[in-house]
């Protein structure tokens, strides 16, 4: 019934609330993207948004409608992967979701062992971050994901192995305010920008780590900005204590205790069990190994 671009164009404004910003990322001028939402609701017969002053909000109908552009756009997607793969030749895929948090060093051993154990088949890795985990695991563009939150936002089958816990470390530039405080209170530190990622959780609800009442944020989306942001004194942040280490020994970067600060973060590598019978996924179980090696590959400091 609609093009392809026309579900983008809706499922862009739906995400970002405006006809601006949406044709600001489809590199269109907003009166197209006004003119190309007020056709479908034409079409349609009713009003998929409420224009109000500063934005654009889903009607009950528009929420209803763009769950459905949503799941035709995920379908269209994997049409296009298969049409791909048999053209190549290619038998089969495993889509592996990876939480931002882990170590990024180990993907590239991952990648070259899947491809020297399967010659006709394909490994699609995404990274997210936070509830996208899960996000991607309940929608289907991953079958399984390695450092997900032991919290599990969403209902469904998954299969669950247990990583061990993060560690996060409070860090700030040398020369930032909060070095120099002797007590450190929730008062103080709010008086700052919190650095922090943006969940990629496209349907479930976005959280933050960490955040203080009256707190700014600055959310970037992944942890190469966030340590450009820390190091040039922007504001403070919990990073995993892996990644801030160098930062930390090299002087570049300093780390405060706090009491009322995050706590470690139970991990797990998860898995849509429905997909059990898949030769792929059963491999990357078994070459992931037990929650100790998972632990000591993905997350240790």
């Amino acid at each position: 019934m609609f093009a392809q671009s026309t579900l983008v164009m809706l499922d862009t404004v739906a995400r970002l609330g405006s006809f601006s910003a949406a044709a600001a990322q489809l590199h269109k001028v907003p009166s197209a993207i006004s003119y190309g939402v007020r056709q479908v609701e034409q079409e349609l017969g009713v009003v998929l948004f409420e224009r109000q002053a500063r934005q654009v909000v889903l009607t009950p109908a528009g929420e209803h409608f763009l769950t459905q552009v949503r799941q035709w756009l995920r379908e269209l997607e994997q049409v296009r992967r298969h049409t791909q793969r048999v053209a190549n030749g290619w038998q089969r895929s495993l889509n592996l979701a990876l939480d931002n948090i882990v170590k990024a060093d180990r993907v590239t051993a991952l990648v070259h062992d899947f491809y020297t154990a399967f010659d006709d088949a394909e490994l699609v890795i995404s990274m997210e971050v936070f509830n996208g985990v899960w996000d991607a695991l309940s929608d289907g563009r991953a079958d399984i994901a390695i450092g997900a939150t032991t919290a599990i936002p969403v209902g469904g089958d998954f299969g669950l192995r247990e990583m061990g816990s993060l560690d996060w470390a409070l860090v700030m530039a040398p020369a930032h305010p909060v070095t120099a405080l002797t007590e450190l209170t929730e008062a103080e530190l709010a008086r700052y920008p919190v650095i922090g990622l943006e969940d990629t959780a496209r349907t479930l609800p976005k959280r933050t780590s960490w955040l203080l009442d009256n707190q700014r944020r600055i959310l970037v989306p992944d942890w190469k900005n966030a340590s450009a942001c820390l190091l040039d004194g922007l504001g403070i942040g919990y990073m995993p204590r892996h990644l801030a280490r160098p930062l930390l020994a090299g002087g570049r970067l300093v780390e405060r205790r706090f009491d009322q600060g995050l706590r470690p973060s139970p991990c797990c590598l998860a898995w849509r069990k429905e997909d059990g019978d898949n030769a792929l996924l059963n491999w990357l179980l078994d070459y992931l190994g037990d929650s100790d090696q998972l632990h000591r590959e993905w997350l240790a400091q």
